[in-house]
């Protein structure tokens, strides 16, 4: 164990359409293979991933992430899907996000947290 802090990851990959079942079972697969995957969302054109991954800093979890799909495609039998959004936020910031409002951004500028 090497004690480093958890980050959540949301990763989004869309591509061409596949059949439904045909990405639900390569997202049931991804989840047995990827420790921690928490949840899957999917389309037939659009998946979304959250997990959490240990490592040292967000630099090192979004190249991680970046790399999941591709690392795993053949195995899991993912779709040639390219990512499209990551977001990587570190545990405190995952856990705040419930508890505390934050204010909505003006059109005209931006507001406080």
């Amino acid at each position: 164990m090497h004690g480093w802090p958890f980050w959540h990851v949301t990763l989004t990959v869309a591509g061409e359409p596949v059949p439904e079942p045909e990405i639900r079972t390569g997202l049931e697969r991804l989840s047995q293979e990827h420790p921690f995957l928490l949840s899957g969302r999917y389309g037939v054109d659009l998946a979304e991933v959250r997990y959490w991954e240990e490592a040292p800093d967000a630099s090192t979890v979004t190249s991680l992430a970046l790399r999941l799909w591709d690392d795993h495609r053949a195995s899991a039998g993912l779709p040639e899907w390219a990512v499209v959004g990551v977001e990587v936020v570190d545990r405190e910031t995952f856990h705040r996000r419930g508890r505390i409002p934050l204010a909505q951004v003006s059109l005209v500028g931006v507001a406080p947290i």
